[in-house]
């Protein structure tokens, strides 16, 4: 009588319905005798999504893109990886990341064949705004998924939320990117293949910090009774730590870049709207790129001279710049009076 008192205690302290925590640990672990089963279909959907995900990144088609995101599997293994992390248990933890590497391995190998097989001229690293979105990230990636760790995770520990999961599949990015770095892998876009590798990164260490953290929250690190399971989570923790803070040095580094850029480009239109004041023209587009600046301008009639749009340029940013400007011709004509 005595056990049966202090059963739902434990339950209770762990956060957890009696018949769910059973639950909970049966859909979080690939084991026993449906293993199988549930790895094949774990590869077949992450195959699909693979297709689909990289198909949509090639056609520039967000909408294609986050099909794959639901339909993609990987976030489970690596969830279960910060939940077996934080019940202590070694063996559960090496299955689900050894799992999760498959599925990496698999999905790039996956997306650069398929790449292959797609015209040279059909992929631009520079327009595409499925590729140019995931090959630059900065540290408001690691906020957001961050965010989406924690409530994938939150989600998980309760059942009724269960139906939920499909919108933090979306806001956290993991089969895209690598369908990004298979892309460029196959195209030899070596800069690319590191950035989009570095958002999976990012997004796969805040799933296991902020899902890991979760779950010690919500009561699940009590499950770990013995000393040896608690030093595996301490150490295990402080890697994950570790490797989330290294990450977000080039994170910051890119942050700092894409502010700098902005603030430059502000002001390299700033020069350029001046420079047009009392004329036709109207600047359409301003790029700075180092030491050169292209700006397109649409309108008709004589321009002031370049050179001073040059100074003005060098004046601002604090160093000598070549100038480009790119006229793009435009007239306006209004149409005849119609008589009554």
């Amino acid at each position: 009588m005595q056990s049966d008192a202090k059963a739902p205690s434990l339950i209770h302290r762990v956060q957890f319905d009696p018949d769910y925590l059973a639950a909970f640990q049966q859909k979080m672990f690939i084991e026993g005798p449906l293993a199988a089963q549930r790895y094949s279909n774990f590869f077949v959907l992450l195959l699909l999504a693979t297709v689909i995900a990289t198909f949509g990144v090639v056609s520039d088609s967000t909408a294609t893109v986050i099909g794959a995101m639901i339909v993609a599997p990987l976030m489970g293994p690596i969830m279960a990886t910060a939940a077996a992390i934080v019940m202590g248990s070694g063996e559960r933890a090496l299955r689900a990341m050894a799992l999760v590497c498959a599925g990496v391995v698999a999905t790039i190998a996956l997306s650069a064949l398929l790449a292959l097989i797609v015209p040279d001229n059909s992929i631009s690293f520079l327009e595409n705004s499925q590729i140019t979105s995931r090959v630059a990230p900065g540290v408001v990636a690691l906020v957001t998924a961050l965010a989406s760790g924690a409530a994938g995770a939150y989600i998980m520990s309760r059942e009724e939320l269960s139906d939920s999961m499909g919108g933090v599949a979306i806001a956290i990015s993991l089969v895209p990117p690598l369908c990004v770095v298979g892309i460029a892998l196959a195209d030899g876009q070596w800069q690319a293949m590191v950035g989009a590798m570095t958002l999976f990164l990012t997004n796969f260490l805040a799933i296991l910090l902020a899902g890991g953290i979760t779950f010690m929250l919500g009561g699940l690190g009590r499950l770990a009774t013995r000393p040896a399971d608690v030093r595996l989570r301490v150490r295990s923790f402080a890697l994950i730590i570790v490797a989330t803070l290294l990450i977000t040095i080039p994170l910051s580094i890119t942050t700092y870049q894409a502010i700098e850029e902005a603030v430059e480009t502000r002001a390299a239109t700033d020069v350029v709207e001046s420079w047009l004041e009392n004329t036709a023209y109207e600047p359409l587009r301003v790029e700075v790129n180092g030491g050169r600046v292209v700006t397109t301008i649409a309108g008709a009639g004589a321009t002031p001279p370049i050179k001073l749009l040059a100074n003005g340029m060098a004046v601002s940013l604090q160093r000598p710049i070549i100038v480009n400007v790119r006229i793009v011709p435009s007239q306006d004509e209004a149409s005849a009076g119609l008589e009554p």
